[in-house]
């Protein structure tokens, strides 16, 4: 039998139920892994003691033929899901050392279930990035590698990118991510993993760090579609703690997977042409395409032409929200305090210069910016109005189609300090990613292929509001399609 640490979530589960290994062996396998990836930096917190006393509470359930869904399987925890006990961060030196009194609402119902915490996952500072360099912990390193035989570090996307480079790495059988704007798509394709970020809606934001509060949603970040859908079922669910939370069945979303679809129609927006767009995304893109109309697939051509303001419009709502979301961090409370100050106000200002990293100030003061006497109309509300619009575009095009088929990003890994000191050609990175927050669809992104340095491609399919169903039957058909595209090397071991 192979290594526990090669199972699929899916196979996992079944040898778990069968017998054939025990979630204590597996546990053991994935943090002795770990123990050797610190060159990934994947981790910010690993909870070995804790993993095995949960491991060995799962095997006692197996032994009498009980247990949850996901029983005994080993996950990594993005740290921005507050767990009982255990340090939660955002990626921030602001949370540094901070322990949650309670439990969010979307880990509860994993361990609900029966999985097993091996730790959490580090990420952008308070989910803001694209590349997991904001991190106070330092930046994640990608486990994939270009061909050419350098040996530059390549970012794991972000923000979610310890739960993507974990999952790529065999560091866990799966992980939770949040996505604002892309950021569990985004980090998904660039390390060859699947990634899905469900209906706003679906899943609890309760005991989730808040970055824009309209925009995120939590999400899984897995090996393959069906590990995918067996997470999500665990993790969605109605919570009458969180007022957007939508109270609806959840349904069986592994049974979608491998189901036919044919008859589907499928949009491909013509608007996501970019300038300058590298010819082997477009390739991938016409792959897909085929891949879709082989499966019996209706293929059609739409136009959502204010797709070009969906960035301009991200950059003003998800900012001006973050602004009055971290105000909460003022040092009186909890989290990080200053040590020096002579009054309330020199306080407030040290502990928020000391704890919030530079691309956090920088989105604090966008979102201030936009929010203030004379500015609000000028852009929060006009950006607001056109966001409405946007929703209407998709709307109008979901008459038509059943699924839209676009890139998942703008280009493979890149090198980590590339984009640094370029935060507009960092925010690019989410060009593709960010109508599906702004209009609350669900999306996912699928490994399709590798460039021309052997680094992984992803496409992205969005659905119908809580048609996830639909969307996990595409994805597995885009999968199947394209087939195996391997695994990185573990360089990161020696």
């Amino acid at each position: 039998m192979s290594s526990a640490v090669d199972l699929s979530l899916a196979e996992l589960r079944d040898a778990l139920k069968a017998k054939k290994v025990s979630s204590r062996e597996a546990t053991d396998a994935y943090l002795a892994r770990i123990d050797k990836a610190g060159a990934l930096n994947a981790y910010v917190t690993v909870t070995a003691e804790k993993a095995r006393a949960m491991a060995d509470a799962s095997d006692a359930k197996l032994a009498k033929g009980e247990g949850g869904p996901l029983e005994g399987a080993p996950l990594g925890i993005k740290d921005l899901f507050c767990t009982e006990g255990v340090q939660s961060t955002a990626g921030s030196r602001m949370l540094k050392g901070f322990l949650p009194p309670y439990e969010s609402t979307v880990t509860s119902q994993l361990w609900r279930d029966g999985a097993v915490m091996l730790g959490k996952l580090n990420m952008d500072e308070f989910a803001m990035g694209s590349s997991n360099e904001t991190s106070y912990f330092g930046n994640v390193v990608n486990p994939w590698r270009r061909t050419d035989g350098g040996n530059a570090d390549l970012t794991p996307g972000g923000s979610s990118g310890g739960s993507s480079a974990a999952t790529a790495a065999r560091l866990c059988a799966a992980a939770t991510g949040t996505d604002t704007g892309g950021s569990i798509r985004q980090p998904a394709s660039v390390t060859g993993t699947v990634g899905v970020k469900p209906t706003y809606g679906r899943c609890s934001r309760w005991g989730i760090v808040a970055f824009a509060s309209s925009l995120d949603q939590a999400g899984p970040i897995a090996r393959d579609v069906r590990d995918c859908a067996i997470m999500l079922k665990s993790m969605a669910g109605h919570d009458p703690k969180d007022s957007t939370s939508i109270d609806r069945p959840v349904p069986d979303y592994e049974a979608a997977v491998g189901a036919s679809v044919k008859g589907l129609k499928i949009g491909v927006p013509r608007e996501y042409r970019l300038d300058g767009m590298p010819s082997e995304i477009e390739e991938l893109w016409a792959k897909g395409v085929d891949w879709l109309r082989d499966a019996g697939c209706e293929i059609l051509d739409i136009s959502l032409p204010l797709t070009k303001y969906a960035l301009p419009v991200y950059y003003i709502v998800a900012p001006a929200e973050a602004s009055s979301n971290l105000a909460r961090y003022d040092g009186v409370r909890y989290g990080h305090r200053a040590s020096e100050f002579k009054d309330i106000k020199s306080l407030y200002e040290n502990t928020r210069a000391e704890g919030f990293g530079d691309e956090v100030k920088r989105r604090i003061l966008i979102g201030t910016y936009v929010l203030s006497a004379g500015y609000y109309d000028a852009y929060y509300l006009r950006a607001q109005k056109v966001r409405k619009r946007i929703f209407d575009e998709f709307v109008d095009a979901f008459t038509k189609v059943d699924l839209i088929l676009t890139p998942s990003t703008p280009s493979a890994a890149f090198g980590l300090g590339e984009k640094s000191d370029d935060p507009v050609q960092m925010y690019l990175n989410d060009v593709f990613t960010v109508t599906g927050n702004l209009a609350g669809l669900p999306g996912g992104s699928v490994p399709a292929g590798l460039d021309g340095q052997g680094l992984p491609l992803g496409l992205q399919l969005l659905a119908r509001p809580f048609d996830e169903e639909t969307l996990f039957k595409g994805m597995a058909a885009i999968e199947k399609a394209a087939g195996p595209q391997g695994r990185p090397t573990d360089w990161w071991t020696s």
